[in-house]
């Protein structure tokens, strides 16, 4: 029988979006877990990083690795971080993190801890693979298939600006390297933008587009005798050419992209 009541205590109070207590705590948006933690930065107590972040007037933010005290949501004591509490014995987060201080009973998200990365993650370590180049995890379908820049996920997204690297939001690798939101690229097509808001490279193979945008330049073009000439600068291949100017569809003549814009004239040295 102690044994029975040893394992009902360790599972008392499960999937309570972080809201259980005697004192009918504020629940967490952002996990499930029966304890909170003491923010060392304000020594305020919030359920989780992302409530002292969304909290803050000043805009600074919790070092996850930096807490060093939680309290319990059963009983109310407060403690060095640990999985388990010393006084009531409840279990106060199924996945328990001890580099950064992260607890969750929603074990169905499967969790793992990248050493690399130096952070938790979701979705299966299985899943996942770390690229050194572009210092964050990807899906394993990316690997040896997407374009690496340094340090890609480290940014901002380009169309809602928040942090990237540790964003609770899923997200997009484009064909060129940079990522952004899931739901930012999926909002950016609703409104026909095709490129990347960063380098202007196309997010799709647009080659049928293009032979499409051929014909019809080619159905329509003015005779070439009464078109002036333009410079414009290629998004594709990043070459500067001169082209017959044109009031839509001017073609790189290096690469034959239609991905390009018009720009001043070169300034050559003297």
């Amino acid at each position: 029988m102690e044994l029975d009541d040893a394992a009902r205590r360790h599972g008392f109070g499960k999937m309570g979006s972080g809201s259980w207590s005697r004192w009918g705590a504020r629940r967490c948006k952002h996990y499930r877990r029966r304890c909170r933690i003491r923010a060392p930065c304000c020594n305020d107590v919030f359920h989780c990083r992302h409530c002292h972040n969304e909290s803050t007037k000043d805009g600074h933010e919790l070092d996850r690795h930096a807490v060093e005290s939680v309290i319990c949501l059963v009983c109310d004591t407060e403690q060095p971080v640990a999985q388990v509490c010393y006084n009531c014995g409840v279990c106060m987060g199924e996945y328990f993190c001890s580099a950064c201080k992260f607890f969750d009973d929603d074990v169905d998200r499967e969790h793992f801890h990248c050493q690399d990365c130096g952070i938790c993650r979701v979705g299966g370590k299985d899943n996942f693979f770390h690229c050194e180049k572009c210092g964050s995890c990807y899906s394993v379908s990316l690997r040896d298939k997407h374009c690496c820049i340094e340090n890609s996920m480290k940014n901002n997204c380009p169309i809602c600006y928040e942090y990237l690297f540790d964003s609770l939001r899923e997200t997009s690798v484009l064909r060129c390297g940079h990522t952004m939101h899931l739901q930012c690229f999926h909002e950016m097509l609703k409104h026909d933008k095709f490129s990347c808001p960063i380098c202007s490279m196309p997010i799709f193979d647009m080659d049928k587009f293009l032979r499409a945008l051929d014909a019809e330049i080619e159905a329509n073009m003015l005779h070439i005798d009464y078109m002036g000439k333009g410079w414009i600068v290629c998004n594709d291949c990043r070459d500067t050419t001169q082209v017959y100017a044109r009031v839509a569809g001017h073609k790189c003549c290096h690469c034959q992209s239609h991905n390009t814009c018009r720009v001043a004239a070169p300034v050559l040295p003297a």
